[in-house]
C-alpha cells in the first residue's frame, strides 16, 4: 500500500475502528493502562525536539533505501521503549529515522540493526526484549526474523510489527503471529501490531484507533 492510498483511506478507517479508541470497553488494568498512557500519551517529550533536530541532520543520508515512517509511529516507538525499558533492541527493516526514537528511548541498551538477514547478529543466550519489525513489502523476511526473535523471548519481551493491514500477505502474517503459542496480549493499531509475551496475563487481542 502506497502512502497516496493509505492518505485516502485514513477517514475510513477511523471511522470503522471509532468504538476502540480511548481504551472504552477495555476491562484489563494493563491493556488500558498502556492504551491511555503510552499509545495515547500526548505529553511533549523534550527529546521529540531533539530527535526532529537530528532526524535533519540525517536528512543528506536519504536515498532510495530510506524508508518514510510518519512521525506518530516514530514518537510511539519512542514511548514503547521508554515504557518497557528494553536491555536489547533488535531493529529489523529498510534503514530509517525510526532508529533515532529506539535509541532514545533506553540510552545504553544494547541496539542491533538488520535491514537483511544476513545481518541479523545476535548474542547467544541474550533474549531480544524489544523487535520493531518494518518491511511489511518483504513478508518473507518478516516472518523469518520473527520466527527467530520469537525463540528468543523472555517475559518482558515487546515486538512491533509495521503494515500488518496494509497487504493481504501481511493480514495473514500477523494472524498468525497472534496465534503463536509464545504469545500473549496483542494490540492492533492497523498501521502497526504490538505482541507481548508475558503469559502471565489474560491473552487478548485489542483493537485501537490509532
Amino acid at each position: 500500500m502506497n502512502r497516496i492510498t493509505l492518505t485516502l483511506k485514513r477517514p475510513f478507517i477511523w471511522l470503522s475502528r471509532f468504538r476502540h479508541r480511548c481504551g472504552y470497553g477495555v476491562h484489563s488494568p494493563f491493556a488500558f493502562s498502556l492504551i491511555t498512557q503510552v499509545i495515547y500519551e500526548s505529553t511533549p517529550y523534550y527529546k521529540y525536539k531533539d530527535l526532529a533536530v537530528e532526524q535533519k541532520k540525517l536528512a543528506s543520508q536519504k536515498d532510495k533505501n530510506w524508508k518514510y515512517e510518519s512521525k506518530k509511529v516514530k514518537r510511539l516507538l519512542f514511548r514503547l521503549v521508554n515504557y518497557t525499558q528494553p536491555d536489547t533492541i533488535v531493529d529489523a527493516g529498510r534503514l530509517a529515522a525510526s532508529s533515532l526514537y529506539l535509541k532514545a528511548g533506553k540510552e545504553g541498551a544494547d541496539y542491533t540493526s538488520a535491514s537483511e538477514l544476513s545481518e541479523l547478529f545476535l548474542e547467544a543466550g541474550v533474549p531480544v526484549d524489544f523487535l520493531y519489525l518494518h518491511d511489511y513489502r518483504n513478508p518473507e523476511f518478516v516472518e523469518e526474523v520473527f520466527r527467530i526473535c520469537a525463540a528468543r523471548t523472555a517475559k518482558k519481551s515487546i515486538f512491533v510489527v509495521e503494515g500488518i493491514r496494509y497487504t493481504p500477505q501481511m493480514k495473514k502474517l500477523w494472524k498468525c503471529m497472534m496465534q503463536d503459542e509464545k504469545v500473549g496480549i496483542t494490540f492492533d493499531l492497523y498501521d502497526i501490531g504490538i505482541l507481548f509475551f508475558d503469559k502471565t496475563k489474560i491473552k487478548q487481542d485489542y483493537i485501537v484507533n490509532f
